[in-house]
């Protein structure tokens, strides 16, 4: 998996957001974040890509159940505003590196992306991360997060906690070392 590199942390939007693993926060042990909007001052806005909650927005909520999106898997998106669906696609394009992502979009807007790219990933997500302006920068000054650029293979499947150690151990050996060491090292 070489498509992954560590992140700038000036422009941190599109990036990924990974749990260190020192970070023990139920909310974000072994995460994987992927940030839709970020400015020291405003803040920044992002969905945990790997905690799925096994069922779809047809199984979730009755007005998509004969949709097309109807199977679009559904996603613990973070602590904030968890009773709150945010529907989301991305997709890479055609013969190119750039990244397409849509955070945020209505039925309508996604139906559209389906149409014009049948290949388009499709995702909702309960809830989101959120910090207030300058907090993201004070966890990451702390080691609490690992920055990294989103990549083909990244993007590919992105479930459960194997992705985590997958997309930290791309950053770097090291990582990978101490994301398969156990927490509790009195069980080892």
């Amino acid at each position: 998996m070489r498509d992954i590199q560590q992140a700038d942390t000036q422009n941190l939007s599109g990036q990924l957001l990974i749990a260190h693993p020192s970070l023990h926060d139920p909310n974000f042990n072994k995460t994987v974040v992927l940030i839709s909007a970020h400015t020291e001052e405003e803040g920044t806005l992002g969905v945990i890509l790997n905690r799925p909650i096994g069922k779809t927005l047809g199984e979730l909520n009755a007005e998509y159940t004969y949709s097309p999106l109807s199977d679009v898997p559904i996603f613990t998106g973070g602590p904030v505003r968890d009773e709150e669906i945010i529907l989301t696609a991305w997709f890479w394009e055609e013969d190119s590196q750039v990244f397409r992502l849509y955070f945020g979009i209505d039925e309508s807007k996604a139906l559209e992306i389906k149409m014009m790219n049948p290949e388009a990933e499709f995702r909702a997500f309960l809830g989101y991360a959120g910090w207030d302006g300058g907090q993201l920068e004070d966890e990451l000054s702390q080691d609490a997060w690992v920055m990294a650029h989103i990549g083909h293979s990244v993007m590919d499947s992105s479930e459960g906690e194997w992705f985590w150690k997958k997309v930290i151990s791309g950053v770097s050996p090291e990582l990978g070392f101490l994301a398969d060491l156990p927490e509790d090292p009195s069980l080892n």
